[in-house]
């Protein structure tokens, strides 16, 4: 067996570091380039999203390299999401694959906790590792993926307050190189801790008031940064502080509390005046996350979509009304393959130069900031703490 999994922001790190925790072999995905997207399109039906056909080129990829397991997620809902392994089976097949075996984690009720746990048993029984050391391996993969997100969050929303400009990006593309050439999951997380400790030693300016955006939309496109053509580092290079709540770490979270339906329930009140029922993916949560980050201060928000995803085409349209109620300015973006990566560039300076001058007049929204914003120091303080904490993923 040799596995192999989609690349899909951190969680790729995540699967790697349980593959070596299990002993099994594996293929790394190529980080998500402009092949592996125009491979996976021209495969891929035409109507069908963006995070389809990058998956798909990742498969496409990693098989020429020899796997023949493919570790996948199952559905979050009405969405087409949810026929991705069978619709990726069919193509492999067509493609003279068919000796490919897709084992698809779904953790829907219509699956059944014995199915799950039969399809878990295909990956998990190849391995030599005790069942003690699966269960590490299954959480040090879980703990690895939680630094990747915090770090990625302190450094995005750090960069607005970095004395010289750079520092928070290159401290995180040097974390990301640094995982891919450690050999055990043990020693990734002490790297990546020690990472927490560099952010905290960062050169800030407290004193800034840099513009600061939410990053709101469907989960694929928000995490990775490939297919939001590398917006979250755009608006570091610009200055801006920017923060998201979509995480891979928050979506084990939330998947595992919505059974007794308790998941995410600040997004959820928040969400109940627009979209009082979930409309599948995770359009809900957007509108959520946009009247929190209203409530909180933020100066925007950037809604980004694949096209034709028919949740967020739902929030996007009732995303205007937020606008009305809070004086929230939003833009949205809406990715495929021909996206060009100069009209967003343009477009995304223009939002900030608009978000700025509002900002220098004293902003008609601050009247409805109800909650009052984290100090921009606290963030930045509790890094070198967070890096003694054990169970950053559990908190």
């Amino acid at each position: 067996m040799l596995v192999t999994f989609p690349n899909m922001g951190n969680v790729a790190f995540a699967a790697r570091a349980l593959c070596q925790g299990l002993k099994i072999p594996y293929v790394m995905p190529e980080k998500n380039n402009k092949d592996t997207l125009r491979r996976g399109s021209f495969y891929a039906p035409e109507e069908i999203c963006l995070p389809f056909k990058v998956m798909l080129g990742n498969f496409l990829e990693c098989i020429e390299k020899g796997a023949d397991t493919i570790l996948f997620v199952g559905s979050c809902g009405p969405c087409r999401f949810g026929e991705y392994c069978e619709l990726h089976m069919k193509i492999l097949r067509r493609l003279g694959y068919g000796n490919v075996n897709i084992v698809v984690a779904d953790f829907s009720p219509e699956i059944g906790i014995d199915a799950l746990r039969h399809r878990i048993a295909a990956i998990s029984d190849k391995s030599p590792v005790g069942k003690l050391e699966k269960l590490k391996a299954v959480k040090n993969a879980m703990i690895i993926e939680a630094l990747c997100d915090r770090l990625d969050r302190i450094a995005y929303e750090m960069a607005g307050y970095e004395v010289n400009r750079g520092t928070c990006k290159r401290l995180m593309y040097e974390y990301k190189a640094k995982i891919l050439e450690s050999k055990e999951p043990d020693e990734t997380i002490a790297m990546l801790r020690g990472y927490l400790r560099k952010f905290g030693e960062v050169k800030t300016d407290l004193s800034l008031d840099p513009v600061k955006i939410a990053i709101i939309g469907e989960i694929y496109t928000v995490i990775d940064p490939f297919s939001n053509l590398y917006i979250e580092e755009k608006l570091m290079d610009l200055g801006a502080s920017s923060s998201r709540m979509l995480t891979p770490t928050w979506w084990v979270k939330d998947l595992v509390m919505k059974p007794v339906k308790l998941n995410s329930p600040n997004i959820n009140r928040a969400a109940r005046k627009y979209m009082p029922f979930p409309v599948g993916g995770h359009g809900k949560e957007c509108i959520g996350e946009a009247v929190l980050a209203a409530k909180k201060g933020m100066d925007g928000a950037i809604q980004i979509l694949p096209l034709g995803c028919m949740p967020e085409v739902i929030s996007k349209a009732i995303l205007p009304s937020i606008r009305r109620d809070y004086s929230f300015p939003f833009m949205t973006l809406i990715v495929d393959e021909v996206t060009g990566e100069a009209g967003i560039n343009t477009r995304l300076e223009a939002f900030l130069d608009m978000l700025g001058s509002i900002k220098k007049r004293g902003g008609s929204g601050r009247k409805h900031n109800l909650t009052k914003m984290e100090p921009a120091g606290s963030l930045l303080r509790r890094c070198a703490n967070e890096a003694d904490r054990k169970e950053l993923f559990f908190e």
